[in-house]
């Protein structure tokens, strides 16, 4: 029995994987964000470790024979996230998180200070990305920047709880700009334009590793048995990947969880830059991955769900799902940048907009135009990696004509109209698997399971599809039009913001 334990932003999410890859329980837990200033993202890391605490007896209540054989732990979590600690393992300050935009100027300074910088980490600096950071908090909070004794991202923070050990994956790792993602090692000097060395960092490890056990007295309260493997993990979409069974080149997924991804596995390490593509190392061995992030996806129709009154989202996407095409051609257009916006703009400033509104439109027109801008910027994060694919061939995973079939996950993979629309608009086939909604959970299981000595392709399998959704011409036509417009609206806005 495997327990994965997934650390969202909204809350934690537990899922217990038996042998034969049966889900046989879930359990989640919120967690608070804090927005102390505008485009400031922060949490208590302690409020982590409670989330998890308290959904730990949910899930042993759900199936307690099956708990009491768990044998090894998996962990996910959102990326980039900086977690600073002191000489005594103290948390310094609130971990300042992924969608957290104050450290624009620091970018330019890091990318100013390591000329190779995009060449060694295969990214652009990111105000998201954990080194930026670092560098706003040695120039604005010098006090804690010179008690910092170790950096860790919130998943391995969780780690430290739960085994004594700080250790961190490839895959997460790849987040913070200061690994070499080809060599999956620590920059020297990426850490040191941050006034860091190795002796800040965790150590490193394969996703599918053992790294380390289950301190006893927490195996104790949770009422396990002694030796309890924790693997090192994946960051949140390297896990959901797992998750789905992407595993070889040319594989991967769309997900629809707070941020939006569109994520495909590589053989070798692809930079593409120029583009605002990420090239991170896979959570498996000797494997890449290029991805587009864009800042609010799911989050997006929440808001517009809470904005409107609607308390019910469910209920809102149906409202959205039987909108004539007319209705539909008549929508307002929705820059879905609430949390400013990584590919392709790379514009923390940037905002959401609404264009076009008129009395006559309702909440489901709104709702709609939100599901829209939000596949709308998935398309721009996938025309972006669709030119970098080009020129590195089918076996680096292009996306092109007989591209795969992509997965769709995370918990706005929900909604069917959502799920058609997004199949039409990408031009691409979307399979939604069995549990999409825990995909990420489900992977850090079955990392836990190969950490136990598991078999890769055994642990890795594709899951089975409960729906799939084709493009459709006449949905297509419609959307093609209005993406017409959707793309022209950021430079005419863009000096606005």
């Amino acid at each position: 029995m495997y327990l994965g334990i997934d650390l969202g932003t909204s809350g934690v999410k537990l899922l217990l994987l038996d042998e034969t890859q049966a889900v046989i329980a879930t359990a989640d837990a919120a967690v608070p964000q804090h927005r102390p200033r505008p485009t400031w993202s922060e949490q208590n890391p302690a409020d982590w470790l409670a989330a998890v605490e308290a959904a730990v007896p949910q899930l042993r209540a759900q199936a307690p024979a099956a708990w009491a054989r768990v044998r090894g732990i998996g962990l996910s979590g959102h990326m980039h996230g900086a977690v600073v600690l002191g000489a005594q393992g103290q948390v310094l300050r609130p971990a300042i998180l992924w969608n957290d935009g104050r450290a624009s100027a620091e970018c330019a300074a890091l990318e100013q200070a390591v000329p190779a910088a995009r060449q060694v980490t295969g990214n652009l600096a990111m105000p998201g990305f954990t080194a930026p950071k670092l560098l706003w908090l040695r120039t604005h909070e010098p006090a804690v920047f010179g008690q910092i004794r170790t950096v860790l991202l919130p998943k391995d923070w969780l780690r430290l709880q739960l085994t004594g050990d700080a250790v961190s994956d490839m895959s997460d790792a790849s987040g913070t700009l200061w690994l070499d993602v080809q060599a999956r090692a620590w920059s020297p000097a990426m850490l040191r334009a941050c006034g860091l060395d190795a002796s800040h960092m965790p150590a490193l490890a394969e996703g599918s590793a053992p790294t380390g056990t289950l301190r006893s007295d927490v195996a104790r309260r949770w009422g396990l048995s002694g030796g309890v493997v924790v693997a090192a993990g994946a960051g949140d979409n390297a896990a959901s990947a797992v998750g789905v069974g992407a595993r070889t080149a040319g594989q991967g997924f769309v997900s629809l969880g707070t941020s939006g991804v569109v994520f495909r596995v590589t053989d070798a390490f692809a930079p593409a830059t120029e583009r605002a593509v990420h090239a991170f190392a896979h959570a498996l061995p000797q494997r890449w991955h290029h991805m587009s992030v864009m800042l609010s996806a799911a989050s997006a129709f929440g808001w517009a769900a809470r904005l409107t009154g609607q308390g019910d989202e469910a209920r809102l996407s149906d409202a959205v799902g039987a909108l004539s095409p007319h209705r539909q051609a008549q929508a307002p257009l929705f820059l879905p940048y609430l949390s400013g916006e990584r590919t392709p703009h790379n514009n923390a400033a940037a905002t959401g907009v609404f264009m076009g509104l008129r009395a006559e439109h309702e909440a489901a027109d709104l709702a709609h135009a939100v599901m829209e801008g939000v596949g709308f910027g998935l398309l721009d994060g996938l025309n972006a990696m669709r030119a970098a694919g080009a020129g590195q061939g089918r076996a680096l995973g292009a996306i092109g004509e007989g591209e795969d079939a992509l997965a769709l996950v995370g918990g706005g993979a929900r909604s069917n109209p959502w799920a058609q629309l997004l199949a039409s608009a990408l031009g691409t086939p979307l399979q939604r698997p069995q549990g999409a909604h825990a995909a990420a959970a489900l992977g850090a299981a079955r990392l836990a399971a190969m950490a136990c000595g598991g078999d890769e392709a055994h642990w890795c399998q594709p899951l089975p599809a409960d729906a799939t959704f084709d493009p459709q011409p006449a949905q297509q036509a419609l959307l093609a039009e209005r993406y017409a417009r959707f793309v022209a609206l950021y430079p005419a806005l863009q000096s606005q913001f």
